[in-house]
């Protein structure tokens, strides 16, 4: 806040106030004209009324404050004109000196009422009903309070003083009245909130509203010397302080407002009131004036008036008691709520893994055995992606419902998130368990309704019983094991926990651990085997492999890790290092060989890696990095990755579309759906082994691999038989109608130089 500083405003409002007061002093001595005094009159109006509009215009200030200072600037242009208007019946005659005529008390009344109405429409909280009573009912105590001192102090001297003007009388007393109730208004808001305004300047003008009120109350006093009048020296100081009021505001304008005081302090000027009044009953009724009865029914008046405003704040106490006791409910069933959420899920509303652990712990507390199932959705991802998050969430809710109509009465069902669920229910060994969860299985075939589809489900399940002293969370760590070990044996299966399977898990941990430094220090590499036309024995393509040259353990073999990499997600890394190593080495070859170079060259491809969204942009991108052509690349994916639809499909469309083959791998030892065939995007079918071994003796394998090559020509696709290793079997291939194989026959997987040195012409059949 800017430091005060004299203005030439103040100082001219000063010296007026100064000029005042030494007129009403010299005419305490001795008498002076009665129309000197009220010279100052206007001038004093003029000065306040230009510091309202000065302060209204202030830049900064803010928009309720600026409106305030405008009705207070009204309300002095009404005082002023009554003082001019009460200087003219002095003049003409109309009122005694010490009187008010009607006409100018209803003008300084409107003043009044114009600031009260500006000081009420301060921009603040809004206002109850019950703010509003109780604002009116301190308004009456305070007035109440004022008409009581007014009566005895008139009365005294009524006679000479009213000199037969009833209506004079009472116009100065509505006006003392009046000033009272602005003086409690502005002190009132100063302490419980001023919103935009300055907190001193509502203390200045209350000071301004008691000086006003003084003035009518000196009325009385001076009817001795008629060539004097309160308000030429009243006024004259209430509008310099009013002067004061507007400086300061006009100073605070920017400034973020004090807060308001925490205790209601103007009911301490409601307390004085009845003090002041019952003490004024006191010494009247000891001295035993005529007046009493005047002053005892102010008194009483007075006492009613607090009553009531007493009554009203124990109302709003009542109010306030059956509010915070709505609130304390609420806090409860708040605090209920979020207890409830802290141990149950959202969407299925069934018990969370905090619930589930208390739970199995207080079971095997108990002394009772105790089986925790862990049931993983299969392939729930796919009806994500195809079906869509709400269809997705539907069917969770749904397998919620359909888990807790099969498990046991005693036993409880959760989910852990995800599409993972819980069960815990007795069980006095694991083939009790797992007859329980065989049931549960089946139970989840049956089609469940959500959203509107009927779909089936499988899941994989892992069960690990335990008994009095076992860790609830260690159980629950074994029935994690084994359902990773159901999920490896295929879907829908369901799996008893072996303490074998910890050490499979750690020894696949220590070496996912491995071959994340291998795959960081280049101690992987790619391995190429030919592919070749039975007709001469040329090799058109090369299948890429991976391979993992460990520093001392030597060749790694490719069962041992790939296990691993799948389970712990690092066959996504991997997997996206073998693309790109063998596109630079396809377009190495084409560089080099030129013509003579081989057609294409194949990489297998995970279903966890297809399923990453982006794998078509990323596949796109090695091949532009490299300078590979689309149709010198081909994909090997499995039945399993695309058998589901979903995102991988989606890839796999948009990779063709991009001209990339694609090779449907180990066909036959997956889900075998011919309709397949006709959704996913294939190129070539690669027969599995195992319909190769047996190909050169009667039976089902040579009739599954004789139907094979029909299906594909059918469907104009290649066929590539797999794991040819004699040349018996390359003969009976090749009269069944096989055109290209694959297998040790041919060549084992061999490093890029030495597949370099091999021209696509040369047979490599006796190679071997």
């Amino acid at each position: 806040m800017a430091t005060w500083r004299p203005t030439r405003l103040l100082v001219a409002a000063s010296l007026l106030a100064a000029l005042a007061e030494v007129w009403f002093a010299v005419g305490l001595v001795r008498p002076i004209p009665v129309m000197a005094g009220w010279v100052a009159v206007p001038f004093a109006s003029g000065f306040a009324v230009s510091a309202c509009l000065s302060t209204a215009a202030t830049p900064g200030l803010a928009p309720g404050a600026a409106r305030f200072w405008r009705h207070i600037g009204l309300g002095m242009v009404f005082i002023g004109l009554g003082g001019l208007s009460n200087a003219a019946d002095m003049y003409r005659g109309i009122a005694l000196p010490q009187h008010v005529g009607q006409l100018t008390a209803v003008v300084y009344l409107t003043g009044l009422f114009v600031m009260l109405w500006g000081l009420l429409r301060i921009p603040a909280a809004r206002r109850t009903r019950g703010q509003w009573l109780r604002f009116g009912l301190d308004s009456a105590t305070v007035i109440v309070a004022v008409l009581t001192f007014a009566w005895h102090f008139l009365l005294r001297r009524w006679d000479e003083w009213s000199g037969g003007n009833a209506a004079g009388t009472r116009a100065v007393i509505a006006l003392m009245a009046c000033g009272a109730v602005c003086v409690f208004g502005f002190v009132k808001v100063a302490f419980t909130g001023t919103g935009p305004l300055d907190r001193r300047a509502l203390h200045l003008l209350a000071l301004t509203g008691g000086a006003g009120a003084t003035g009518g109350a000196l009325a009385p006093l001076l009817t001795d010397r008629p060539y004097l009048n309160g308000t030429p020296v009243v006024l004259p100081v209430t509008c310099l302080v009013l002067c004061f009021a507007a400086d300061r505001q006009r100073r605070a304008a920017g400034v973020e407002p004090a807060p308001p005081y925490r205790r209601a302090r103007p009911g301490v000027v409601l307390y004085l009131a009845v003090f002041a009044t019952c003490a004024l009953l006191l010494a009247v009724a000891r001295a035993g004036g005529n007046d009493t009865l005047g002053v005892a029914i102010g008194a009483v008046a007075l006492a009613l008036v607090v009553a009531a405003r007493q009554a009203t704040a124990l109302r709003d106490n009542d109010d306030l008691v059956e509010t915070l006791d709505g609130r304390l409910r609420e806090v409860v069933e708040y605090q209920e709520t979020l207890a409830w959420q802290a141990t149950h899920d959202a969407l299925t509303h069934l018990p969370n893994r905090r619930l589930l652990t208390q739970y199995t712990g207080e079971a095997l507390g108990g002394g009772d055995r105790v089986a925790v199932a862990l049931v993983d959705i299969d392939d729930f991802k796919a009806i994500n992606d195809d079906l869509g998050h709400g269809t997705g969430d539907a069917l969770l809710t749904a397998i919620a419902a359909r888990l807790s109509e099969l498990c046991p009465p005693e036993g409880l069902v959760a989910r852990l998130g995800g599409d993972e669920y819980a069960l815990v229910f007795p069980a006095a060994d694991e083939p009790a368990a797992l007859l329980v969860l065989g049931a549960v299985a089946a139970g989840l075939r049956r089609p469940l309704d959500a959203a509107g589809h009927a779909l089936v489900v499988e899941a994989s399940v892992g069960v690990a019983v335990g008994e009095a002293g076992t860790d609830a969370a260690e159980l629950l760590r074994r029935a994690d094991v084994a359902m990773y070990a159901a999920k490896e044996r295929g879907k829908g299966r369901q799996v008893a926990y072996d303490p074998a399977m910890d050490q499979r898990g750690a020894e696949q941990a220590r070496i996912a651990a491995e071959l994340r430094v291998a795959l960081d220090t280049g101690q992987l590499r790619v391995f190429y085997q030919p592919i070749v036309r039975l007709a001469d024995g040329r090799t058109v393509g090369v299948e890429a492999l991976v391979r993992w040259q460990h520093p001392g353990r030597g060749m790694v073999r490719p069962d041992l890790f790939v296990p691993a990499a799948e389970r712990t997600g690092l066959v996504v890394p991997v997997g996206q290092w073998v693309l790109a190593e063998a596109c630079r080495q396809a377009a190495r070859w084409r560089r080099e060989l030129g013509p003579d170079a081989l057609q294409y060259v194949s990489v297998n491809v995970s279903p966890r890696q297809l399923r990453e969204a982006g794998f078509a942009g990323r596949l796109r991108a090695e091949l532009h990095a490299a300078g590979l052509p689309p149709q010198n690349l081909m994909v090997e994916v499995t039945e399993t990755a695309v058998f589901d639809g979903g995102s991988a499909l989606e890839e796999l469309r948009e990779i063709q579309r991009y001209g990339v083959q694609v090779a449907l791998d180990d066909f036959g030892t997956g889900h075998s759906s011919l309709g397949l065939l006709r959704t996913c995007p294939v190129d070539v079918l690669k027969v599995d082994k195992s319909f190769v071994d047996n190909v050169t003796e009667a039976g089902e394998h040579s009739v599954v691999a004789e139907a094979l090559i029909g299906i594909s020509d059918g469907l104009r696709l290649r066929a590539v038989a797999e794991g040819v290793e004699t040349r018996e079997q390359a003969d009976a291939l090749r009269r069944l109608g096989y055109r290209y194989a694959q297998g040790y026959l041919y060549g084992r997987p061999l490093p890029a130089e030495e597949i370099s040195a091999l021209r696509p012409e040369q047979g490599v059949g006796s190679a071997r």
